[in-house]
């Protein structure tokens, strides 16, 4: 668990033996890709940092087709923040994608967490609003470019999705069919 120690180092101060103690306050799961951590319909109760691995957040649309919404990768946090938050159903469901190595904390266990060591409040502060200007990138990438220009822009900024990431699962989170992302890579190549 080196690695969310590095992870948390670049935000906040923890001696070692802090460290210890806001590590004892997470789970620590192995999951196999396509392992299923949360389904739509579940009540949302944990948040989960990924050590290693790949996950997704996608949503089931009306015609039954999956709409990723999110990944995270190492050193990435993902869940449903709106049902997290108030404890309620999820409208998405958070998949590995990879065989991952994730912590996991619930709202209770990282209330009493934010008690005991006040830091970690500055950290998930922190956390909280890079997501959120992340977020507001995104969408203001989707109004202004073109799809073939987000899809330059998505394999430039994260080069490491394009390497990992199933390319289907890249078009869902563009918003493109697999078919149009296929055309897409064919035009840029020639």
């Amino acid at each position: 668990m080196d690695t969310f120690k590095e992870h948390l180092d670049k935000f906040i101060n923890i001696s070692e033996e802090e460290y210890t103690s806001v590590l004892s306050f997470f789970q620590i799961l192995d999951v196999k890709k396509k392992h299923n951590l949360m389904l739509d319909g579940e009540i949302c109760k944990s948040i989960y940092f990924v050590v290693k691995g790949c996950l997704r957040k996608f949503f089931i649309n009306e015609k039954g087709v999956e709409n990723t919404t999110e990944f995270a990768i190492e050193n990435w946090w993902i869940t449903d923040t709106f049902a997290y938050e108030r404890q309620i159903k999820s409208d998405f469901c958070i998949q590995a994608v990879e065989r991952s190595t994730i912590l996991m904390i619930d709202l209770q266990s990282q209330e009493k967490l934010l008690k005991k060591h006040p830091v970690m409040e500055r950290y998930f502060r922190m956390i909280y609003q890079r997501a959120y200007a992340a977020s507001e990138r995104r969408i203001r990438y989707l109004y202004e470019m073109s799809r073939e220009e987000l899809y330059v822009h998505f394999s430039t900024q994260y080069p490491e999705f394009i390497q990992r990431i199933p390319q289907y699962l890249i078009a869902s989170y563009l918003g493109f069919t697999p078919e149009y992302l296929s055309e897409i890579r064919a035009k840029l190549r020639s």
